[in-house]
C-alpha cells in the first residue's frame, strides 16, 4: 500500500498587487514555511486583523512588503516544529506571537522564537490572537511614550476596538482613571466591563463638554487617540497642562493650531510598534504575560471570519461603525 506524501502545501492568503481588499487572493498550494535558526513553525488557530494590515495592503503604509506577501502578525496556535538553537518551545506548545516571519494570515507560520510567546490555557486561541499589538501596542502608547503614572487621568478614543479595550484595560490596572469613548450603547458598556471607570459616546455633539466637565479643573493627562484626524484639533482643548496626546491611530490629515499645545505645554507624541527596542518589547512582553497571570489581562475577541471571509475582514475593519473586541480570522 503506498503511503501519503507528506502534506507540505497549504492555504495561504497572498497579495501580488497593491490596492483594495480584493487584492487578498487565498491560495491553496502555498508551500509550508520551514523554520531556520531561532525561528518556530506555528499551527495557525487564529490569526487578529489590524487595521495597520489594511494600510500594508492598500500601499498608502511608510513599510511596504516585497511582493508577493502574506500579510498578519498577530497568531496564535500550537508549535509544530523549531528550528536550530531553539530551546523555549518545543512541538505541542501553546503559544501566541506579537509578529510573524511568513505572514499570518496562513494555515502555518514561521516566527522568530524571540517574537513568540506561551498562551497560557485560560485564554482560548481566539483570545491568543487578540494579544500581541493591540496589548503591546497599548502599553507602549501608555507606558513607554506617554509616561502614565498611577493617580493620571487618561481618554482612550475609539475604546471599544482592540487596541482601545486594552488600554482600558492596562490603565486600570496601572491606577489611572480611565474615560473612554465608544460610537454605541453596546461599545461604551463594553469598556466599562473593561476597566473604564466612565463612558461617553463619542456621537453625541455634546460630548467633548461632558469629558470637560467630568475631569475639571485640570483636563485630562493623556488621551490614547485612535482617529486622530478626527479629534486632534478638539483633544488638544481637552489636556491638562503638560498633557499628553499619543497618537495610535490616524486615516488622514488634520488641521490644528499648533499654539494650542504652547498654552499647556502639551505634546503630541506618534506611537509605533515597529520601533520599539528588543529592551522595549521584552517589557512590554513581562508586563502582558504579568497581566495574563494575574487576571486582569482579558482579552475581549470581535467579529470572527473563517480565511475565505478575509476581504469582508479587511473592508469591515475600515468601515463598519462601532468597534467591539478585536477582529480575528478562525482557521
Amino acid at each position: 500500500v503506498a503511503m501519503a506524501a507528506p502534506r507540505n502545501v497549504m492555504r495561504a492568503v497572498r497579495v501580488f498587487e497593491f490596492g483594495g481588499p480584493e487584492v487578498l487572493k487565498l491560495q491553496c498550494d502555498v508551500l509550508v514555511p520551514v523554520p531556520k535558526e531561532n525561528q518556530v513553525l506555528i499551527k495557525v488557530h487564529a490569526c487578529g486583523v489590524n487595521p495597520v494590515e489594511t494600510y500594508i495592503r492598500s500601499g498608502t503604509y511608510a513599510r511596504k512588503p516585497a511582493l508577493p506577501y502574506t500579510p498578519g502578525s498577530d497568531v496564535a496556535g500550537v508549535i509544530e516544529s523549531v528550528g536550530e538553537q531553539v530551546t523555549a518551545f518545543k512541538k505541542g506548545d501553546r503559544v501566541f506571537t506579537l509578529e510573524t516571519v511568513s505572514g499570518g494570515y496562513a494555515e502555518y507560520a514561521v516566527a522568530a522564537a524571540n517574537r513568540v510567546f506561551p498562551l497560557p490555557d485560560k485564554l482560548d486561541f481566539r483570545q491568543g490572537a487578540a494579544i500581541g499589538v493591540p496589548y503591546f501596542t497599548a502599553y507602549r502608547a501608555l507606558f513607554q511614550k506617554g509616561c502614565a503614572k498611577a493617580g493620571e487621568s487618561v481618554l482612550v478614543h475609539g475604546a471599544s476596538g482592540g487596541v482601545g479595550l486594552a488600554a482600558c484595560q492596562i490603565a486600570r490596572a496601572c491606577g489611572l482613571k480611565v474615560l473612554g469613548t465608544a460610537g454605541t450603547e453596546e461599545g461604551m458598556n463594553l469598556i466599562l466591563r473593561n476597566g473604564a471607570h466612565q463612558a461617553f459616546n463619542h456621537r453625541d455633539p455634546n460630548y467633548t463638554e461632558r469629558i470637560k466637565a467630568c475631569t475639571e479643573p485640570g483636563g485630562v493627562d493623556i488621551i490614547i487617540e485612535m482617529l486622530s484626524n478626527v479629534n486632534l484639533d478638539a483633544d488638544l482643548q481637552l489636556l491638562s497642562c503638560a498633557g499628553r496626546v499619543m497618537v495610535v491611530g490616524c486615516r488622514g490629515r488634520i488641521e490644528i493650531n499648533p499654539r494650542d499645545t504652547m498654552s499647556k505645554e502639551s505634546s503630541i507624541i506618534g506611537v509605533s510598534l515597529f520601533l520599539a527596542t528588543e529592551e522595549e518589547r521584552h517589557e512590554c512582553a513581562t508586563a502582558v504575560l504579568d497581566g495574563i497571570e494575574a487576571g486582569w489581562l482579558k482579552p475581549v475577541v470581535g467579529l470572527e471570519y473563517p480565511l475565505e471571509k478575509v476581504a469582508k475582514a479587511h473592508e469591515d475593519i475600515i468601515c463598519s461603525s462601532g468597534a467591539r473586541g478585536k477582529m480575528v480570522l478562525l482557521l
